[in-house]
């Protein structure tokens, strides 16, 4: 058996005990590195003098840093600040991303580095560069492989014709250069021209994103050309292989674990007809394998929660679902029976059986990180899929449901990464756009406070026949770091979620209370 660690990693919680921070990540252990000598960074929020205080002191003034924002109006405030924050630092430029819509954003959360030992890495993770994001709340990070120069460094790109397989490296450079692309060459030209001469055959991951567009899915699907948004989402599961085991473990479970829920609708009709088909689409099946469908569950904190998190109320000013109108109400109450809670361990949320409790060790840390998981079956003890992005439960970040003429429209930059266990059957030797050439077996489970499984535990969960699998040599057991505790705590009918925009008289563990003005 072959233990492979999880391909996400965890951010470092400040305030938490050594314990709770095993195999974790800071930002320091990202860019620190004496080799970077060019950062691109892509986000929504930048406090510039955190992120260039967090290259290593001796070169991090020759770094060439690239900062793409979507502050696009000229008096808007962050802007502001960023253009007088940028004047200090001579080896940084500000980007403007372009916004052609009114309610989108440029949420995507990326940084692309070029380093003097002639490798690059992709960094996909889900915090703003701001402090809070990096200390006291739940991120999530996956990392690239260093990737290296093609010999002669000559650009390598494939045609549209011949993409690669989804989940290949050749795959995912071609759909990360479409993705810059789409910036423009003004902005982005100079970072494609360089990316097309790296060699990306070890990725195991498809990039899910989007951009601000109108696209018609059905046009482009058949020519193979980009997708964005849940278009992009529902090209990649059709590639995804999904367990077998059977209906007596109970329905697959998919789980959906976010920073903010959007405006969805008065009506549950873009979760039942749109989003939530997107997430179950699964791909081929054996003659024997019957469709099943899936449980869907959405992880959303409670005001107590947001009270208890390690930085009290001042982590919910990050975490948005508004529910004070009459429209916002009636979107809470379908939404309800979806609902879990976060940390699920408030007085009144006491579990029948505590022993029983797998713990991710984040109960206190407010999430930030944006999860979405298909678990085999009701058990958890497997994982078909999982997948960060930058890309909460909004319409502008996924795309509307399809319009009367065939079109959905994106109005948001997102960024993101699928991973499944048959990634992980390669061969270290095979090609990347040669994912037929597999080595024996994969699963993949959660694990939990570390990111390679523990074969003891893994082994608990498992049947019997399961276990004969995963203890054959050419089985991969592959971990995917857990953010949250398994089992699920649904939200009780009393129980709703936190809100931003609501005043909260109750104090938090600081003993401040939450006052909310509007001028």
């Amino acid at each position: 058996m072959k233990i492979v660690p999880s391909p996400i990693q965890l951010s470092r919680i400040r305030d938490l005990s050594a314990q709770n921070n095993i195999d974790t990540v800071q930002l320091k252990d990202i860019l620190g590195d004496p080799l970077i000598k060019e950062c691109w960074q892509f986000n929504y929020l930048f406090d510039l003098d955190f992120l260039m205080g967090s290259f290593d002191e001796d070169i991090g003034h020759l770094v060439q840093v690239r900062v793409m924002h979507g502050s696009w109006k000229k008096e808007d405030h962050h802007r502001v600040m960023l253009e007088e924050s940028a004047k200090q630092y001579k080896n940084l430029r500000l980007i403007t991303a372009y916004m052609p819509e009114p309610f989108g954003t440029h949420h995507s959360k990326m940084m692309i580095l070029l380093r003097h030992d002639d490798c690059a890495q992709v960094v996909i993770h889900t915090a703003n560069m701001i402090p809070q994001d990096w200390t006291n709340m739940c991120q999530a990070v996956w990392r690239s492989p260093l990737l290296p120069l093609f010999p002669g460094h000559a650009a390598k790109e494939n045609s549209t014709s011949s993409s690669g397989q989804i989940g290949s490296g050749v795959r995912f450079k071609n759909d990360l250069l479409a993705y810059l692309r789409a910036y423009g060459k003004a902005k982005t030209g100079s970072l494609t021209a360089q990316l097309g001469k790296y060699d990306f055959s070890g990725v195991k991951a498809a990039l899910v994103a989007s951009t601000p567009c109108k696209q018609k899915p059905a046009q482009i699907d058949s020519k193979d050309e980009p997708l964005w948004g849940w278009p992009g989402l529902e090209r990649v599961l059709k590639h995804v292989p999904v367990s077998s085991r059977s209906n007596d473990s109970g329905p697959p479970h998919i789980i959906v674990q976010v920073s903010s829920i959007a405006s969805l609708g008065q009506t549950d009709r873009y979760l039942k007809e749109t989003f939530f088909p997107t997430l179950a689409t699964t791909g081929p099946r054996t003659k024997d394998q019957r469709s099943r469908k899936p449980k869907f569950s959405v992880i959303f904190p409670t005001a107590d929660e947001i009270r208890r998190s390690l930085d009290g109320y001042q982590s919910g000013s990050s975490i948005h679902m508004k529910i004070q109108t009459a429209a916002q109400a009636k979107q809470v109450a379908y939404m309800k029976p979806y609902l879990s809670h976060w940390a699920g361990d408030g007085d009144h949320l006491s579990r029948s059986n505590p022993e029983l409790v797998r713990d991710a060790g984040r109960r206190r840390a407010a999430p930030h990180i944006k999860t979405y998981i298909r678990f085999s079956d009701s058990s958890a003890k497997q994982i078909d899929w999982a997948m960060i992005t930058s890309a909460n439960m909004s319409t502008q970040a996924w795309g509307s449901a399809i319009n009367a003429t065939g079109e959905v429209r994106i109005c948001s930059w997102e960024i993101g990464v699928v991973v499944w266990p048959e990634l992980f059957s390669q061969s270290p030797s095979s090609s990347s756009s040669d994912q037929g050439s597999e080595s024996g077996t994969s699963i993949m489970v959660p694990v939990f406070k570390q990111d390679a499984p523990n074969l003891d535990t893994v082994n608990e969960f498992l049947s019997s026949d399961e276990k004969s699998v995963s203890q054959s040599k050419d089985t991969n057991v592959i971990g995917f770091r857990m953010p949250y505790n398994l089992p699920l705590v649904p939200y009780r009918p009393i129980d709703m979620p936190w809100c931003a925009t609501s005043s909260y008289a109750e104090p938090d563990w600081m003993g401040r209370s939450y006052n909310v003005s509007y001028d």
